[in-house]
């Protein structure tokens, strides 16, 4: 196998809500502490990393890898509507440094899900010009930072909530009185938290309303242009989930379905971007009445997803297709406690990659999820994406073998994926 791309950015991404501990401002934080709350337990202190992060960069550089995904926490750089903290901003432009002089490549994450509370209690994305609210946001955190970061995600995963009413996992459309009492006691109860009128005060995610999701597409434009006018040479785009979604017989129309409410949408807009984030973990199955279980393997993943590696490769030339941009990798991992069973994954998922980029897709590089064993939303702690695992009551970190492998892997430029495929084959 010849190498990738001598600019390829070989890293390992992160959530700030996910690592860094205490995000008490923000609506998942809220929600954490609600009677009844769907996440499994508090996030609390996660992994400490606002406190931890050059030991985290310290890991990361050690071991090859050339860049680094992480998200600035919009709740600590605005902890209310009309109040900015640069004391809080000066912590993002330190990590930034830790970065710069570790030579790893920082890639910042504008909105990883959370937002702040006061954001949440007058309507999250619903509300009337949450898309300049967000671009003053922005324009606070670019101005500080662009100077030192050439790469900016504006939104993780925008299409979350569509991905949820496109297959299915949520019905599209409910009435009041079809939506389940608890569904509307939770909402009642986190709008009291948040000191918000019941209808009113929501979460930011999932974002499901048409007009919330036509909010974000105004919010990505403009923070898109603000970013582009005060720093012209940056590299701006956005990062939808995808899955590679396969067809059963009978199961066209759904999958067409499927790509027209929760993913072209999206990538028409990246068509604006530098480059368009594809986020992929494994394919979804589509028959004609929705998705489809996929048939049991010998391999398990802790989320339940199937065990299909090659759904990178997939999405990566589908998004290269749709957008004629090119593909930042921005996520990709499995949930496991086997560690060999992560290092084939990625092994695998990176050859599909590679495939893509010998048929002349342009792909600049490939981030890991995740850099930790983090807080995983709604399971908790229970779910272990990360090369590093985290001790719940000390923080200590052990990188396990996958660090090291994914870093050779980085230090070679792909090189030693083709000795892993011999090894395999003998």
């Amino acid at each position: 196998m010849a190498e990738f791309p001598d600019t390829f950015l070989w890293g390992a991404a992160t959530a700030g809500h996910q690592i860094e501990g205490n995000n008490v401002l923000n609506d998942i934080w809220a929600m954490e502490h609600v009677e009844g709350s769907p996440f499994h337990e508090p996030s609390g202190d996660a992994c400490d990393s606002y406190h931890r992060y050059e030991e985290d960069l310290d890991l990361l550089a050690a071991a090859g890898l050339n860049s680094y995904r992480f998200s600035v926490e919009w709740s600590r750089i605005q902890p209310e509507r009309d109040l900015f903290s640069r004391a809080e901003l000066a912590h993002y432009r330190r990590t930034v440094v830790a970065c710069v002089e570790r030579g790893v490549v920082p890639i910042v994450t504008l909105n990883h899900f959370a937002t702040p509370i006061w954001f949440a209690r007058s309507g999250a994305w619903s509300q009337q010009g949450a898309a300049d609210l967000f671009e003053r946001y922005t324009r606070f955190v670019v101005e500080a930072l662009g100077d030192l970061v050439e790469w900016w995600v504006t939104f993780n995963e925008p299409n979350a909530g569509a991905m949820l009413l496109a297959t299915g996992a949520l019905p599209l459309g409910a009435a009041a009185d079809e939506i389940p009492t608890e569904q509307l006691e939770l909402t009642a109860k986190f709008a009291e938290r948040v000191g918000g009128q019941v209808g009113v005060a929501s979460m930011a995610l999932p974002i499901l309303a048409p007009d919330a999701i036509q909010n974000v597409f105004s919010a990505h434009r403009q923070a898109r242009a603000a970013i582009k006018e005060l720093f012209p040479a940056a590299r701006v785009g956005w990062s939808p989930s995808v899955a590679d979604y396969q067809v059963l017989p009978g199961g066209e129309s759904t999958r067409e379905d499927v790509l027209a409410q929760a993913i072209h949408p999206f990538w028409e807009l990246s068509r604006g971007d530098d480059f368009v984030g594809v986020q992929t973990y494994t394919r979804t199955l589509l028959g004609p009445e929705g998705v489809v279980a996929a048939e049991p393997r010998e391999e398990t993943t802790l989320t339940g997803w199937e065990y299909y590696p090659q759904a990178l490769g997939a999405t990566v030339r589908a998004a290269a297709a749709f957008t004629d941009r090119p593909v930042l990798i921005t996520e990709n991992g499995i949930a496991t406690a086997d560690d060999e069973l992560r290092i084939r994954y990625t092994r695998e998922a990176l050859e599909s990659v590679y495939s893509a980029i010998e048929d002349g897709v342009t792909v600049l590089g490939y981030q890991h999820w995740t850099l930790l064993d983090n807080w995983e939303w709604h399971s908790g702690f229970a779910m272990t994406f990360g090369l590093i695992a985290v001790d719940a009551e000390t923080f200590e970190r052990t990188p396990k073998p996958s660090l090291a492998w994914l870093g050779q892997v980085s230090q070679s430029n792909g090189a030693t994926l083709e000795a892993d495929a011999a090894v395999q084959v003998s």
